[in-house]
């Protein structure tokens, strides 16, 4: 689950993001999963109070080109975020709620 200002959009750009599918489009409880049949899934649910702090948990990304990667999640909306981690191999980028994600390196 996880908290949304407005689980309609968030939800959209995740479902994008991951390549999911949705499986209840309501404006107070969106979800989506990699196919309809197939659990787990993400909800997203309505909150009214802001995101404060870094999350405590986070989904990283692993794709085969990571630049590309990085490159597509911007494109839809990402941005960067700095988490003052140094130079790490991983890119921190923040949803359009703030949430921060990782896209790794290549394992190859």
């Amino acid at each position: 689950m996880i908290d949304a200002a407005d689980p309609v959009r968030l939800g959209q750009w995740w479902t994008k993001a991951l390549g999911w599918t949705v499986v209840n489009d309501a404006e107070d409880e969106y979800e989506i999963r990699m196919a309809p049949d197939i659990l787990p899934g993400i909800v997203f649910v309505s909150v009214g109070d802001e995101k404060k702090v870094k999350n405590r948990l986070h989904l990283d990304f692993r794709p085969d080109d990571q630049e590309a990667e990085v490159g597509r999640l911007l494109a839809l909306g990402a941005t960067h975020a700095d988490v003052e981690q140094g130079t790490p191999s991983w890119v921190v980028l923040a949803d359009p709620e703030g949430n921060e994600f990782c896209v790794l390196a290549s394992r190859k």
